[in-house]
């Protein structure tokens, strides 16, 4: 009932929902380790919060699993997506994700604090997917 709570208020900042999501994850990892029965629940709370099932994999692979390795699942990209895709894709991770958005929306520090986690991962998935590229 309080995921559907929380959905409904931020219906419209999908942001916000993913961050809370983030949060819980480091709830799940405050014993060291996320049970099956913890991950089923996120993602529960994922589907409610309207999130798909690629969606919440690309949180999940930020947050646990030999998934992480795969910078592509932290991007929420295919390997076979092109480069100008994974460029974009990559952008508009940052911009959701940037602490700077949070603070401008009044979000209190702990989410800021996820918020520059999450951004350092999704810089150092792009860093790793474009060097295997050879992008710039």
């Amino acid at each position: 009932p309080y995921a559907r709570q929380v959905a409904g208020m931020f219906a419209d900042n999908p942001v916000v929902l993913e961050e809370l999501l983030d949060c819980l994850f480091y709830i799940a990892q405050a014993d060291g380790t996320v049970t099956e029965e913890e991950e089923v629940y996120l993602q529960n709370v994922a589907r409610i919060f309207g999130f798909s099932d690629a969606d919440f994999a690309r949180v999940r692979a930020e947050h646990i699993g030999a998934d992480a390795a795969d910078p592509y699942a932290v991007l929420g990209i295919d390997h076979g997506m092109d480069d100008d895709g994974v460029k974009s894709a990559y952008r508009k991770l940052v911009r959701e994700h940037h602490p700077d958005t949070l603070i401008a929306q009044g979000m209190p520090e702990e989410f800021i604090e996820v918020a520059n986690d999450k951004l350092a991962a999704i810089n150092a998935a792009y860093d790793k997917v474009a060097a295997q590229r050879g992008l710039k």
